[in-house]
């Protein structure tokens, strides 16, 4: 979709370093060469719009295969000191080499490609300092399970955190970038660890010692500067960190690997574990497959494999390669492991699976970041833990979550009793990394001569048409599409899965509009009152009914909308069909931003109380927007079904460039009326 703005801008080349990376359309399905043939034949019209829009206009292209986008920058992009977009929520893996690496949607890509100031409301500083040092079952992924648990899914939104202290340097660089990445889970702007010795050796070994040199010369640039005060301080000791399991349905709810168990049997939660999953662009480096290996070789050398299914998802195809020279990856298999294609796979949902029906109530563990019901596998009852790459494998060979490996004992095929040790796995490999396959195609000096097709008819890519320019009246007598009760996360608003494959064809994905967001009328998922007709049916076809008939429409929402994947696509969807105002009693910062790029109004209750006083069957009235200002609240008119009205105070953070997109329809048409 980024490329799909890009080029309705009408500019001939971008302007900075840019790369296209495909990683979240190949479906685990049986294992990874043939899953990426059959990845490759299925999206051959994606990819190729893909490889030949990127040649165009000047933008790198990572093809199918290669790996996920963050441990792909990590290897070769991201740097102590650089400022680095990218259109997915855990860009913030890049923290871990020092970077400023920022999560963001596709439009404000195309603003950086296209050489327009990239701007944010000024982040607070959160400082989480680390002493002690982590040792046996304690890993860097137990560093932000535990912060999550800290500071909730909300905690770090509008914020940055920095990672300091003595504990930073018993931290490996891919660890660390472990812990950025999944800042992303508490609503962090970013995460960042300072420069040391560990990041050193990363770049040296990923054949950027000259980064490196230069990183050791300015290193003082690179550290918290002496005395520095934070607007929140967190004090984690890591030798008395143990290791976490968060879950299920979100990656907050954080509880001790040694108590799960017992929590399990209280909340009615399945103790059986059914898959267990490492890999993601959370922990897939080498030191997460060596430790995952080490505790698989325990096993194996007492004749025992894994009780639940076991998959490996490596990050890239240079962690792919170096884990199949170094045996790792035969190690995994001979436990049990299916090796999946280089790719985000189940994760993002791309996960074909058929050991469960949909509705059947299961567990699953993972070494993911992210674990929303339906997310995985679509299917509402599978509760999905997450935890470090190690305890997934420990906790799949025992095949329950009552298992405790710090404690619990295994039975060995011979009969006897064993205990696992601690893993313990080298960093980074003792020769250097193997590259595998050379999957990046370049960008030609002039592409100004290729050509990109898309077809009329194509039901996998549409070009995208200009939104409509606010007529400058007020917005009156709106129809409430839906109020969502609860969680709404980006997932809820835009499904992954089986509907990524339509991520280049806006009309076609509409089809997902709040599909799995809870309707407070009913408490049912996609079932809300035509106001018109006063059926009920599916959201995405009664906001198409209203926008048919010229009823402008909102959505009314709780906490922490949008929270989660920096999906633009939950915010051109509601545009697309017809939305103008979405008001909740707060944002997550991706997803509010998304909403002001594509012309809508994100706007908050003044008073979070007065979410309770709005009925989905009244009307909404937003008076007052010739005069909208920065910081200046706008009157919304609620009309109840009675007749009788009420007005309450909705805030805003718009500033004047955004209020600029908001009048000419979106961000991309007021880039237009600049160029003209």
């Amino acid at each position: 979709m980024a490329m799909m703005q890009f080029i309705s801008s009408g500019l001939p080349r971008v302007s900075v370093p840019s790369t296209i990376h495909c990683d979240h359309l190949i479906e685990a399905q049986l294992g990874g060469d043939k899953d990426l043939k059959r990845a490759k034949d299925i999206n051959k019209e994606v990819y190729n719009f893909l490889a030949t829009s990127g040649a165009k206009y000047g933008v790198g292209f990572w093809k199918p295969g290669s790996g996920i986008i963050h441990q792909i920058i990590l290897e070769n992009y991201a740097y102590p000191g650089v400022l680095l977009i990218g259109t997915d929520s855990h860009t913030p893996n890049g923290g871990g080499l020092g970077g400023i690496c920022i999560g963001v949607g596709g439009a404000d890509a195309v603003d950086v490609m296209a050489g327009i100031p990239w701007e944010l409301k000024c982040p607070k500083v959160i400082g989480v300092k680390l002493t002690g040092k982590l040792s046996g079952w304690s890993s860097p992924k137990d560093v932000i399970l535990k912060v999550a648990g800290i500071l909730t899914v909300k905690g770090g939104t509008g914020a940055i955190v920095e990672y300091h202290g003595p504990g930073v340097d018993s931290i490996s660089c891919t660890g660390m970038a472990t812990i950025c990445n999944m800042g992303a889970e508490i609503g962090a702007t970013t995460s960042v660890f300072p420069y040391n010795h560990r990041m050193k050796t990363y770049l040296e070994k990923t054949g950027r010692s000259g980064i490196a040199s230069l990183a050791e010369e300015f290193r003082s640039n690179l550290v918290p500067d002496e005395g520095c005060e934070y607007d929140q301080l967190i004090e984690l000791n890591l030798d008395e960190l143990k290791p976490h399991i968060n879950g299920p349905f979100t990656p907050d709810l954080a509880t001790p690997v040694s108590q799960v168990g017992a929590v399990a049997e209280q909340k009615g939660w399945p103790l059986d574990i059914r898959v267990g999953l490492i890999g993601s662009c959370t922990n897939s480096s080498y030191e997460d497959m060596g430790r995952a290996a080490a505790v698989a070789k325990q096993a194996l050398a007492h004749g025992l494999k894994c009780k639940s299914k076991f998959t490996i998802t490596p990050g890239s195809e240079q962690i792919r390669a170096t884990i199949e020279r170094d045996g790792y990856a035969d190690v995994l298999r001979n436990v049990g492991g299916v090796v999946l294609a280089n790719a985000c796979g189940p994760c993002i949902g791309q996960w074909d699976r058929q050991d469960i029906k949909k509705g059947e109530k299961n567990t699953i563990v993972t070494s993911y970041n992210r674990n929303f019901t339906g997310r995985n596998d679509a299917n509402p009852e599978t509760h999905a833990f997450v935890t470090s790459p190690e305890i997934v494998t420990a906790l799949s060979i025992a095949g329950t979550l009552k298992f405790d490996p710090e404690k619990d004992f295994l039975t060995g095929a011979d009969g006897k009793k064993f205990k696992l040790e601690p893993p313990d796995a080298d960093e980074l490999p003792k020769s250097n990394f193997d590259p595998g396959q050379d999957t990046y195609q370049y960008p030609p000096k002039d592409g100004s001569s290729e050509r990109v097709d898309v077809s009329p008819t194509s039901q996998r890519l549409q070009l995208l048409e200009p939104f409509d320019k606010w007529n400058g009246k007020d917005l009156e007598n709106m129809q409430i599409l839906i109020k969502v009760k609860g969680k709404c996360t980006t997932d809820h608003i835009s499904a992954a899965g089986p509907w990524l494959k339509f991520r280049g064809h806006l009309d076609n994905i509409s089809n997902n509009l709040l599909i799995g967001a809870i309707n407070i009328e009913n408490n049912k998922a996609n079932c809300v009152k035509n106001c018109a007709t006063q059926e009920y049916g599916p959201i995405p076809d009664t906001a198409r009914y209203y926008k048919a008939n010229g009823i402008k429409w909102v959505v009314v929402g709780d906490e922490n909308y949008g929270e989660g994947s920096s999906r633009e696509h939950a915010a051109l969807e509601p545009r697309h069909l017809g939305g103008r105002a979405i008001i909740t009693k707060s944002f997550a910062r991706i997803h509010e931003t998304n909403l002001k790029k594509q012309g809508l109004l994100p706007l908050t209750f003044s008073d979070p109380a007065d979410y309770e006083r709005i009925h989905p069957e009244d009307k909404i009235t937003l008076a007052g927007l010739k005069d909208l200002a920065p910081g200046k609240p706008l009157k919304c008119v609620i009309t109840h079904q009675n007749g009788s009205q009420e007005t309450i105070s909705l805030n805003h953070t718009f500033n004047e460039t955004q209020i600029e997109w908001f009048q000419a329809g979106s961000a991309l048409n007021r880039m237009k009326e600049l160029q003209k």
